[in-house]
């Protein structure tokens, strides 16, 4: 937690079949992150869900 407000470096991104990508979610955990990329994946669309650290390249 700071000043602002909680410290949440782990997104989740949502990557689409054309290579466009979106901002799912912020976590304070990574662990917290995969769960919900896990259980975002579970859901059987074509879709990738990238865990990430902020100010780290997604590539």
């Amino acid at each position: 937690m700071t000043d602002t407000g909680p410290v949440l470096p782990w997104l989740v991104i949502r990557e689409e079949d054309n290579g466009n990508r979106y901002r799912v979610g912020r976590y304070a955990t990574k662990t917290e992150a995969e769960e919900v990329a896990e259980r975002l994946d579970a859901g059987g669309r074509q879709r990738l869900y990238i865990v990430v650290r902020m100010g780290r390249a997604v590539t």
